[in-house]
């Protein structure tokens, strides 16, 4: 047997083995970084008031008012990490959170370099199910088999 053999037959089971496990770190991409936004959003609405003030004095959003702007971010932070943790729209809802977390970076000018390291952190682990999609365990893959098969 070839060297070139006996590490193909040494590496087939750790690549099944990796194969398997894809769809739980698929998930677990999708609820880490859901959790991250989801807990952001449920702070906004325990105070709206607070929120809107935030919007009028700390974040610099253009075009909107504070009040829009903090409704529309209150919005995004509560509907798109259930359905990235569902896997439904699973693409779209990571690019939509991705590009929130790019906006949260531009319009907050007092953001600190730690601050700054875990929305850089955040929009890396969005870029997986942005262009992988979100995975085996997810209603997208569910709904696809469905109607194809």
């Amino acid at each position: 047997m070839t060297l070139i053999e006996r590490t193909t037959n040494l590496a087939r089971p750790v690549i099944k083995g990796l194969n398997l496990a894809a769809p739980l770190l698929d998930l677990g991409i999708r609820l880490w970084v859901a959790n991250v936004f989801w807990k952001s959003g449920l702070t906004k609405i325990q105070s709206f008031d607070t929120t809107i003030m935030l919007f009028e004095n700390e974040y610099q959003v253009p075009l909107l008012s504070p009040t829009v702007a903090a409704a529309l971010g209150t919005g995004v932070e509560l509907v798109f990490p259930v359905l990235l943790v569902l896997g439904l729209a699973g693409r779209f809802s990571a690019f939509v959170l991705f590009v929130f977390n790019f906006i949260a970076v531009i319009s907050y000018p007092d953001l600190n370099e730690v601050g700054l390291k875990d929305h850089i952190y955040w929009g890396i682990l969005l870029l997986v199910p942005l262009f992988h999609g979100p995975g085996k365990l997810s209603l997208d893959h569910f709904i696809r088999r469905k109607l194809m098969g």
